[in-house]
């Protein structure tokens, strides 16, 4: 894997977003469970929105403020 965001994706996996938030499958899994990240699934693939991620990066910078 890389060590950065392909920025060129509009949409995420669970992979790559764990990578960038350096956090478990189950972790992500659970802030999409929790609706803190958005999400949407195709088929049987789950995709995070790369705008998506960066909103709930952005919210948790704004908390920690």
């Amino acid at each position: 894997m890389s060590s950065a965001l392909p920025t060129t994706h509009q949409a995420l996996t669970v992979p790559e977003v764990m990578e960038a938030l350096r956090l478990s499958r189950f972790k992500v899994y659970d802030l999409i469970r929790s609706r803190e990240l958005k999400s949407i699934t195709i088929g049987r693939c789950r995709r995070v929105p790369a705008d998506a991620l960066r909103t709930y990066m952005e919210t948790q910078l704004e908390e920690a403020a």
